[in-house]
């Protein structure tokens, strides 16, 4: 379980988190949504220790990261996996050897074992036959399902997921909301995934954390969500339904109304 208590960040004069105070729970995906800027991604990097709070605690079961030593916060990122919105595959090395990196450079396995456990990986994502191929000669989906696998290769406590679908298709999409919704319950994880996928939020919005301007507006699930009382959650949703009907209706030159 993540808890985060009073955390505010400001660059120079600008607050960009305001006192956010919540909890991220073990085993099911928490979700944070939000509009563009409202402070989603700078949540998520100080809870990583990519940026440091100008106040307040972040604390992963009992133990507050904020105060750690340079050291202590080392060892504690090897808790965790993070799959970043580009999939930052490394193209030169194989998928196999992707997903072996975290465990090249941080177990104490053998070179069979980690081949063992990153082809374990692979086939979590149903990927096995991938293993030879590099990230330039599979699909944008594959790539995003490559490094699902490298993130739990260390089995990780807490996983971080960045606009996972960013740049996928609707279909694509589910397959990868099902895997990290289907892991996260497998493991036991602590997953939050920072989105603006309204599918998603539906879909596999057990915890969901909607930020307005920095602040936190609004905490429910996914049932809660549509019923919500809350107006400025209910412009969000609106907001992204409509752009998404838009995306869907726009025809390029040439094209066919689907």
């Amino acid at each position: 379980m993540i808890e985060v208590k009073n955390l505010c960040k400001s660059f120079d004069d600008k607050d960009v988190l305001r006192d956010i105070s919540t909890t991220f729970r073990d085993g099911i995906t928490n979700l944070i949504i939000g509009q563009s800027g409202s402070g989603k991604t700078v949540l998520m990097k100080n809870l990583v220790g990519l940026l440091e709070p100008t106040s307040g605690q972040v604390l992963y079961d009992g133990r507050d990261f904020v105060s750690m030593s340079k050291r202590e916060k080392v060892r504690m990122r090897r808790e965790m996996g993070m799959i970043f919105q580009n999939a930052a595959l490394f193209d030169s090395l194989t998928v196999l050897e992707n997903v072996m990196f975290p465990l090249d450079m941080f177990s104490q396995m053998t070179l069979r074992e980690r081949q063992r456990r990153a082809q374990d990986c692979l086939a979590r994502v149903n990927l096995t036959d991938a293993d030879k191929k590099f990230p330039g000669e599979i699909s944008g989906g594959m790539q995003k399902r490559v490094a699902i696998a490298r993130a739990i290769a260390l089995q990780p406590k807490y996983l971080f997921c960045d606009e996972p679908n960013s740049g996928l298709d609707p279909k694509t999409s589910l397959v990868i909301d099902e895997l990290l919704h289907s892991i996260t319950h497998e493991y036991q994880m602590t997953t939050i995934i920072n989105t603006h996928d309204m599918n998603s939020v539906m879909g596999i919005g057990e915890n969901i954390l909607f930020i307005y301007e920095g602040r936190k507006e609004w905490q429910g699930v996914s049932a809660e969500v549509m019923n919500s009382s809350n107006q400025r959650l209910t412009d969000f949703i609106f907001a992204s339904e409509l752009l998404k009907e838009m995306r869907q209706a726009y025809v390029p030159a040439g094209g066919v109304r689907s």
